[in-house]
């Protein structure tokens, strides 16, 4: 389990590192970034993932996500996976709502998908235990946050994994991928026909199925653009209102989909987590 660093550079008081490791579950190389607090010699420190959306690898956040202030000051380990496999050969689409850069954090079944598109698998099993093996985090100590696709993934990742994570966090996620153009497309594609295979990757389906978690914390701008027919926010707050799952979700005025919009509230939700890691 060897990893290369593509780069590190000093920031806020610690270190921003991108590296690149040869992964089993997509049989690709796979790029991501962490950043990590300047710490005591052998202390573990909390770990909060970033899930991005469509279209981005882990330098969208990395570079325009502002979070390193307010991590160095929490002691927080902040993580920014890829959001699919890359490489010659791995098999794509023109659109770019399917294939690279829209894994979905599904494992696909279908050809010619099933053979790289391990993007649950990767986060759930490969990349923690890399995480856990090479960085000072504490991975009794985890959270996980996430945009619009990366929103998706983070919701059905703890929802699916009950326990593993003290939070959950979201901006603008597509909280019902069987309920929108943009899920329909990817989980019919990566998955085959069976809309009752497509529910465990499905925020809603998960919950109504009886998944829970403790609580859950969605920003939302009512300027973007998706928010009617992908996001449907609405969904969500049904769901975990009958569930009794407590949602705090702000709906946030002129406020559109892109990092301008996170880079805002990524302080408030850093901070929220950090309640919750360290009680």
């Amino acid at each position: 389990m060897t990893i290369e660093t593509v780069s590190t550079n000093r920031s806020f008081g610690g270190t921003q590192g991108v590296y690149r490791h040869a992964s089993r579950e997509t049989g690709t190389p796979m790029v991501f970034s962490v950043f990590v607090p300047d710490h005591a010699p052998g202390a573990k420190l909390p770990v909060v993932w970033y899930l991005s959306g469509l279209t981005c690898t882990h330098a969208n956040v990395t570079e325009k996500g502002e979070f390193r202030r307010v991590c160095a000051e929490l002691g927080l380990v902040f993580v920014a996976p890829d959001t699919s496999p890359r490489g010659d050969d791995v098999p794509d689409d023109e659109a770019y709502d399917f294939g690279k850069g829209a894994g979905f954090y599904v494992d696909a079944a279908r050809a010619p998908w099933a053979a790289n598109f391990r993007m649950r698998s990767y986060i759930e099993s490969e990349l923690p235990e890399v995480i856990g093996a090479h960085f000072p985090a504490d991975m009794a100590r985890q959270g996980i946050m996430g945009h619009s696709m990366g929103g998706h993934g983070a919701l059905t990742i703890s929802l699916r994994n009950p326990g593993r994570f003290r939070s959950t966090s979201a901006f603008a996620p597509i909280v019902s991928p069987m309920s929108c153009p943009w899920g329909e497309k990817a989980l019919g594609g990566y998955l085959g026909p069976d809309r009752a295979a497509w529910r465990e990757y499905d925020a809603c389906a998960l919950i109504e199925d009886g998944a829970r978690v403790p609580e859950l914390l969605v920003d939302q701008g009512d300027a973007d653009a998706f928010l009617k027919e992908q996001l449907k926010p609405e969904l969500l707050e049904a769901a975990c209102a009958k569930a009794g799952i407590p949602l705090t979700l702000g709906m946030r005025e002129g406020y559109d989909h892109s990092y301008y919009f996170i880079s805002t509230f990524m302080e408030p939700h850093l901070r929220w987590h950090h309640e919750r890691l360290v009680r």
